[in-house]
């Protein structure tokens, strides 16, 4: 477990940041500038908060009413940063064994484990020069596995690569993710990342953390809009696939009360999934339409109508357990007299949906 409760002044920013996770990937969310690269130095020892207290799985890392500050090292936390900061006269597999020579540590991760879970296998006796910037960011995060870290902190490990090498590294950290076996600190000012890798996420903003908590609940919390920012505002649902449709390309996703279908979604028959329905990419309507080409239509309740003074009101609809959030005009919310409580169709593109997202265990 991973117990924040710091604060402090850095430059001309007022910080403080309070928050605690359970295990599994925590992710810092904010803007540019919102602190999230100071909260994640101050964890790792490298900026000391003036007051408060920092512990980890028990450990007391720093304490200012106790006295108790950890060295960086002794921390034991493993650090990727936006750029790799390989050796470059060293060799992939010289880079990926570096911080366990330096460091001492003999550590219980085995080398191939790490080169299996990153893909490295073609890579290893390569120099940096001739890896491409994804290849790189792999091993910088094998590293740091190798390291014996208590808790892996990742820096906005794809800010620096394009949407190509993104997509390239994504199921690398997918897995990761779900395989690595200790917690990760996530920073990131991409909702797309928050949404697919995190169970846990802290929104901070001007040097605050004004939320935190389960990823598909603060995604859902309509009064966060401004930290979380509203274009990419929207839903994660859970599912199980229940079957494909192989004549249509279509993967049947059962979210409990209505069935989904999905294009090229990369699952098999009875994996739990977890997608991402952007607010935007949702329609309400009265009843059942017809004559349409939207084949996800199911019918949920209004639990909520956030209006704001620009044009549009921000709805979240509930089927059972899972909570669909909606961004539809406010003129739409008068002409439909929509209300908390009345039911209404929910409409989803199924190529509107983000199906890129982890399968649970």
């Amino acid at each position: 477990m991973l117990d924040v409760d710091i604060a402090g002044t850095v430059g001309s920013l007022e910080f403080q940041a309070r928050f605690a996770s359970e295990g599994g990937v925590t992710s810092l969310f904010g803007q540019s500038g919102s602190g999230k690269t100071t909260l994640t130095n101050m964890i790792a020892g490298l900026l000391v908060p003036q007051t408060g207290r920092i512990s980890l799985d028990g450990t007391v890392l720093f304490d200012a009413a106790q006295g108790v500050n950890l060295p960086v090292q002794e921390r034991r936390i493993g650090h990727v940063f936006q750029d790799a900061r390989l050796f470059p006269h060293l060799s992939v597999r010289s880079n990926l064994t570096y911080a366990r020579w330096a460091g001492r540590r003999k550590g219980d991760r085995d080398l191939d484990e790490v080169v299996d879970l990153l893909g490295l296998s073609t890579l290893l006796e390569r120099k940096p020069g001739r890896l491409s910037g994804g290849e790189k960011q792999r091993v910088a995060i094998g590293r740091a596995l190798l390291s014996d870290p208590r808790l892996l902190i990742m820096d906005e490990p794809l800010a620096s690569l394009d949407q190509a090498r993104r997509n390239d590294i994504l199921p690398y950290l997918d897995r990761l993710c779900g395989e690595a076996g200790i917690p990760i600190l996530y920073v990131s000012h991409s909702i797309e990342e928050v949404a697919r890798l995190s169970d846990t996420l802290v929104i901070l903003s001007d040097g605050r953390t004004p939320a935190y908590g389960p990823v598909a609940e603060m995604l859902t919390r309509t009064d966060l809009g401004r930290a979380t920012g509203r274009h990419e505002a929207g839903a994660l649902i859970h599912g199980k696939v229940t079957g494909m449709d192989a004549a249509w390309g279509l993967t049947l996703v059962d979210i409990g009360g209505a069935v989904l279908q999905i294009p090229d979604l990369p699952a098999e028959t009875g994996d739990t999934v977890r997608l991402r329905i952007r607010a935007r990419d949702v329609a309400l309507a009265l009843e059942p339409p017809k004559g349409l080409s939207i084949r996800n239509a199911f019918e949920a309740s209004i639990t909520s109508i956030s209006e704001e003074t620009g044009p549009y009101a921000e709805i979240l609809c509930v089927l059972n357990d899972q909570t669909i959030r909606a961004r539809i005009t406010r003129a739409s919310v008068a002409d439909l007299d929509l209300a908390a409580g009345k039911n209404v169709t929910v409409l989803i593109k199924s190529v509107a949906i983000d199906r890129r997202q982890r399968s649970l265990v």
